[in-house]
């Protein structure tokens, strides 16, 4: 069944690696921040897209843990769309029925970024419309190091034997707990790598490479990668029933 048909045939979590920003301002001769600022639009489409189509859930890969090595400039201003950005769409988002969570570090952002953060969170927290998760301040080896260390401190406190821990339960100490696991990774701009992405959680995800830029990717380009996915055969390690 074609994406957008109803919920039929949909993956139940989309997540996007949003990539090409800096080239495509770069072939149209424009700073860097033209494209963050286009990549921006580009977010506000495929949101649009998501809540239209009837998706639950979409996870956007922000700013990763390694972004902070950019150069202050472009760090900054960042930083400031970010800022734009939760203060122009959240009354939207909100009515629009979505519930956002942002999932990564806190402790490094300024703290009226993750004042805004904590506000949008808890404004759209009785949505019950598109889970819109934003990877900021993300990097996936970090969540995974941190959900070991809690893991293991519950252990060397006696409140956890050690032979009882489970994937299961480090999978519930990630900052992803309680959502389901990527059925499908997009990654726009033509790479074909996670960049630290959900390691853990996309152990059994589709992934879908384009060639588009992040601002280019628009909501024609969202429904062809979800009817993309309709047609793929998933397995999770098994033979299809027809082997079985």
């Amino acid at each position: 069944m074609a994406a957008g048909s109803g919920n039929a045939g949909l993956p139940r979590h989309v997540a996007v690696i949003m990539d090409g920003n800096g080239r495509w301002a770069t072939m149209r001769h424009l700073p860097r921040k033209a494209g963050h600022i286009a990549g921006v639009a580009a977010v506000r489409k495929v949101v649009r897209a998501a809540c239209k189509i009837g998706l639950e859930n979409l996870t956007l890969y922000a700013f990763s843990s390694e972004n902070w090595k950019r150069p202050a400039t472009e760090v900054g201003a960042l930083m400031g769309l970010f800022r734009l950005y939760f203060q122009q769409d959240v009354s939207e988002l909100r009515d629009l029925g979505v519930r956002m969570r942002i999932i990564g570090s806190r402790t490094r952002v300024d703290p009226d970024i993750r004042t805004m953060i904590e506000e949008s969170e808890l404004s759209t927290a009785h949505n019950s419309g598109l889970n819109l998760i934003f990877a900021f301040d993300y990097g996936g080896k970090e969540e995974i190091a941190a959900a070991a260390r809690e893991l293991a401190r519950a252990a060397a406190e006696g409140r956890l034997d050690p032979e009882t821990i489970t994937p299961e339960m480090l999978n519930s100490r990630l900052f992803t707990a309680g959502l389901p696991e990527p059925d499908l990774i997009i990654r726009t701009s033509g790479e074909r790598r996670l960049s630290n992405f959900l390691l853990w959680q996309a152990a059994y995800a589709e992934f879908l490479f384009v060639d588009t830029l992040w601002p280019d990717f628009g909501e024609a380009e969202f429904r062809a990668a979800l009817d993309q996915f309709s047609h793929r055969e998933r397995r999770f390690g098994a033979l299809p029933d027809a082997k079985a």
